[in-house]
């Protein structure tokens, strides 16, 4: 009825049951090839039925069996195989095949992924006892396996092949059943053909047990997309509450306009009417229609009123199911793909045809041609296209089928696959939209073997049973499990953080550094405020400021080494301790120098004075630090620190740590950091001896002296240590050595400032408020005048 499509022309069709048999499916698709009635292969004479195309089966192995034949006369067949299922031997038959599907991978990947989701590790399969069955479990047990998923039973359902076998069948369902409802495995993933659940709705009704038929199967069944939501005709008043809570993968439709309407409209007496309907009306109503002899009447009367709607979801569905989306929009494809192949050739070729019929004529692998480029939208807004393969790629939706107290079945869409995700991302699911099986009172169901070992126990796999199912033991004499049963590392609630902040050795040394980083920020505060007086201009004002800052960065670098370690400040903290001690000896060493030339400088007729300027100075200390930060910098490169557990170091005890990666580039960040003092202390030592009215080389060859006294003591501390008090020896060391700096040069010049200002020294000012007159404090901060005096007021000082 479109008039953009095929105007003036009707596609007639042909249906044929392969009854789900090689045999059969052969003979159904030659009937199809030759003309209707006639099976007489090659022989054509009708072209009122003349075959275009084949819609493949709803199973992937008839849709394997009628491509062996199509592909030959090069018929194309638009159906639903499955690349995944039949390896590389469909490739020798699928010349002519569209619509191929590469999903069962993704299929699969959703399904671990809900498994994984929901942790359930323990599960048990039902498939068909023929070769799709085999392929599936070829690829899901190792699948699986490797995720940490076990399998608790595999059972096979035989094929029906003889009427005779049916007692067989049901003692073999019975065993089944009996095997099923015995597991501890409360997840079942089921996978078959698409009449796969009329075998599966037996399962409550046998058993070996006669009390067992009355109790429900608790189990969360997982479907897979192939097994259609399909009843015989006697089992359409069954019990479904089996069905109740299962997951369905299905292949992902959308609501088709109209369609609903279109299924209220049959009307069986209808001339219109299609020729199963009738058929379909009787065993669907249990009713026959009037027979035109008299007298042959045996039933209820069908009126022909009766309502689709009324009848059981678990019959007739009255929406598409996914395979029927896909028959839909095959139809359509071939349609589209016959209307570009008409509009072609009248376009080219100037037909003028009989009727417009002359396409039809055409050799069928024009058509094929055709198929492959096709693409439109459909009515219910979804693109329609092959990949260059003649694929069709798609996801897959997750129902969840829930069955009311009247046995109805409603379908609730929970959750979504993604055909380009990675196989951890290929699932997304709401949870909490899920009804469960009644079996497990609306609580997320719990499918395991064992549960989980708690820390201090480790696993033991039961002899003869699969390694989801082991026994928790005591984990030997000074070993702890840093593995819990659920598969992801964990770093145990055990785990002994280095130098927390809420440990009372932790919280001392936070509460030093805070200290000292006040009286820090003190002293610069004091220098910036007092910067016009000859005390801090005699001293490079700007050497003077990058020191207080770089011992202020010094205290803060200790902060680093305190508390839980990470990865980025495993980075950090050995390589800003470096390079900002480097910074702050290199400032040392270079007032030194600076100290020694502006001595020199002040003798008649000398030549230092070009020596002077802060280019000088700046170039020095660059120079000094930049060679620190290349030793870091390869450090990184070459082996950089990095997160460690240390369970060895101490008995019962597992330390999380920074491992230094490379000692070789630590100790050379340290040795620099020694020959830099070293020179300092050298420098400052020969000035010792210049006029006592500027006395700045005393004071930095003491500060000088502490500080590689401190270090040389670090090294052999740093190599008798273990365990957690390894890092309090560098702790120590980091702020003995920036307080030993920042109290022997900055204090005696805080001293001077006071007095020169009338005022409390700014350092202690709060201290004093708090302690006035304490004899300590005078100890500490008073110095002999001697050797605190002021350089003369002279243009070079």
């Amino acid at each position: 009825d479109n008039p953009h499509i095929l105007p003036n022309l009707t596609l007639g069709f042909c249906i044929y049951d392969s009854y789900f048999t090689a045999k059969w499916t052969y003979q159904t698709t030659l009937l199809l090839i030759c003309v209707a009635g006639r099976l007489v292969p090659n022989y054509k004479c009708d072209i009122q039925q003349h075959l275009k195309a084949v819609m493949g089966g709803l199973d992937a192995q008839t849709s394997l069996h009628v491509a062996n034949l199509v592909d030959i006369y090069k018929i194309p067949q638009v159906g639903s195989l499955s690349l995944d299922e039949y390896g590389d031997h469909i490739q020798f038959v699928l010349s002519f095949v569209l619509w191929r599907w590469r999903f069962e991978s993704l299929q699969y990947a959703g399904i671990l992924s809900l498994l994984l989701h929901f942790r359930w590790t323990w599960i048990g399969t039902v498939v068909m006892d023929n070769d799709s069955g085999e392929r599936f479990l070829q690829i899901v047990v190792p699948l699986f396996s490797e995720s940490g998923v076990c399998l608790a039973f595999i059972e096979k359902i035989p094929e029906l092949t003889y009427v005779t076998e049916m007692k067989d069948m049901f003692k073999k369902g019975a065993k089944i059943h009996d095997h099923i409802m015995d597991s501890t495995a409360n997840v079942l993933v089921a996978n078959g053909e698409s009449y796969f659940m009329t075998f599966f709705r037996w399962f409550p009704y046998l058993s070996e047990q006669d009390h067992v038929t009355s109790i429900p199967i608790g189990k969360v069944m997982i479907v897979t997309a192939q097994v259609e939501l399909t009843s015989l005709v006697y089992q359409r008043d069954w019990n479904t509450d089996i069905l109740h809570g299962a997951l369905s993968f299905t292949i992902q439709s959308n609501h088709v306009p109209g369609f609903k309407q279109f299924l209220n409209a049959q009307d069986p007496s209808s001339p219109k009417g299609n020729g199963f309907i009738r058929s379909f009306w009787q065993n669907a109503f249990n009713c026959v229609f009037p027979d035109p002899f008299p007298g042959n009447l045996d039933g209820n009367i069908c009126t022909g009123d009766e309502k689709l709607e009324f009848l059981p979801a678990t019959f007739f569905e009255m929406s598409l199911t996914g395979h029927s989306y896909n028959v839909y929009n095959a139809v359509h494809a071939v349609a589209h793909a016959l209307h570009a192949m008409t509009s072609s050739s009248l376009r080219n070729r100037g037909m003028v045809t009989r009727g417009g019929l002359m396409f039809l004529n055409q050799v069928q692998w024009q058509l094929h041609h055709f198929l492959k480029v096709v693409s439109f939208n459909n009515s219910a807004g979804d693109k329609v296209s092959f990949n260059e393969n003649g694929e069709l790629v798609t996801g897959f939706d997750v129902i969840n089928w829930i069955v009311s107290s009247n046995q109805s079945v409603q379908t609730v869409k929970v959750g979504r696959t993604h055909d380009q995700a990675a196989t951890g991302q290929a699932l997304t699911i709401s949870a909490t939209a899920i009804t469960w099986n009644s079996w497990f009172n609306q609580a997320q169901p719990l499918s395991v073997c064992s549960e989980s070992c708690n820390p201090g126990f480790r696993k033991k796999v039961k002899e003869g049973e699969p390694f989801c199912c082991y026994d928790c033991i005591p984990c030997p004499e000074g070993k702890i499990s840093s593995k819990n049963g659920r598969h992801w590392n964990v770093y145990l609630l055990s785990i002994l953080l280095i130098k927390s902040r809420t440990e009372p050795l932790g919280s001392i040394l936070t509460a030093f550094i805070i200290l000292f980083c006040l009286i820090t920020a003190l002293v610069l505060g004091t220098f910036l405020k007092h910067h016009e007086t000859p005390i801090v201009k005699a001293n490079n004002q700007h050497l003077t400021y990058t020191l207080l800052v770089s011992l202020l960065l010094c205290f803060l670098c200790a902060l680093l080494f305190i508390g839980q370690p990470h990865q980025l400040t495993c980075l950090l903290r050995q390589t800003a301790f470096g390079v900002i001690f480097s910074v702050a000896v290199s400032c040392v060493l270079t007032k030194t120098v600076m100290v020694v030339l502006a001595f020199r400088a002040t003798k008649p007729g000398s030549t230092m004075r070009k020596w002077m300027g802060k280019r000088v100075a700046n170039t020095l200390l660059l120079s000094c630090c930049l060679l620190q930060a290349a030793i870091c910098l390869a450090w990184l490169a070459t082996s950089p620190p990095f997160l460690n557990v240390d369970m060895h170091s101490v008995a019962e005890e597992i330390i999380l740590e920074c491992n230094e990666g490379s000692m070789t580039m630590f100790y050379c960040a340290l040795g620099y950091l020694g020959f830099l003092a070293m020179v300092s202390f050298m420098v400052a030592f020969l000035a010792r001896k210049l006029p006592d009215s500027f006395n700045e080389a005393k004071f930095i060859t003491f500060s000088m002296l502490v500080f590689c006294s401190v270090w040389l003591s670090f090294v052999p501390s740093y190599l008798s240590t273990k365990g957690k008090y390894l890092v309090t020896v560098e702790i120590f060391s980091i702020l003995a050595s920036s307080s030993g700096l920042l109290v022997c040069i900055f204090f005696p010049k805080c001293y001077i400032i006071h007095n020169k200002s009338n005022r409390p020294l700014v350092i202690p000012q709060m201290l004093w408020e708090v302690f006035p007159g304490d004899p300590m404090l005078s100890l500490f901060f008073l110095f002999p005048a001697n050797s605190l005096a002021l350089p003369p007021a002279t243009p070079q000082a």
